[in-house]
């Protein structure tokens, strides 16, 4: 299969940009918006209140080469528990690998010597412009680290041999967390036939 070449695109003009909305956690923004063939929209999107973010980060934890870490936490947006790959915010100065160390610990109590980024995930890039970077964490080690959940995590083992058995499950819904999921499988098994 060959790579398809798409056409450039001029981006929209920004015509006009204004807060309309603001939450602790969010702000809603209001751009007028002026097309390359001259027409003309007003569009939201969301941005955080930290500023222009660097993104999140979000980790597979292996355990072992047959065995990854999920963790179990409260949903607010969907008010139950899921079950999800850790993840968190990247603090500012902090590179993607270094959040990943932090977050790995204070979530699951383990640092980890190797982290290979897999890939960097938009969440929704019609409304928001935040990135999620996906990365394999492996050789994991005890060290924790004060994090600020409100509660201990529940932190659960699963066999990368029952795969279906987690997709089936209603509380592994998080789209991210199933990306993640397909793409350390994707990672694996082009690694098994590159070292076959």
């Amino acid at each position: 299969m060959t790579k398809k070449t798409l056409p450039e695109k001029t981006l929209p003009k920004i015509l006009n940009s204004q807060i309309i909305a603001q939450s602790r956690l969010f702000k809603v923004e209001s751009l007028d918006l002026e097309f390359s063939n001259g027409a003309r929209r007003q569009y939201e999107r969301l941005r955080g209140n930290r500023g222009k973010s660097a993104g999140a980060v979000m980790m597979v934890p292996m355990l072992d080469d047959e065995t990854f870490l999920l963790i179990r936490e409260y949903s607010a947006g969907t008010h139950d528990y899921q079950l999800g790959f850790p993840k968190g915010l990247i603090d500012e100065g902090e590179t993607p690998e270094q959040a990943a160390q932090r977050e790995l610990k204070e979530e699951v109590g383990m640092g980890c010597q190797k982290t290979m980024r897999l890939k960097s995930l938009t969440l929704a890039p019609g409304y928001f412009g935040s990135s999620m970077h996906i990365l394999l964490v492996q050789s994991l080690y005890p060290e924790k680290l004060e994090g600020d959940e409100p509660e201990p995590l529940d932190i659960v083992p699963w066999s990368v041999h029952n795969i279906k058995e987690l997709l089936a499950r209603e509380d592994f819904s998080e789209a991210r967390s199933v990306a993640a999921l397909f793409l350390a499988q994707a990672y694996f098994k082009s690694h098994d036939e590159t070292s076959a």
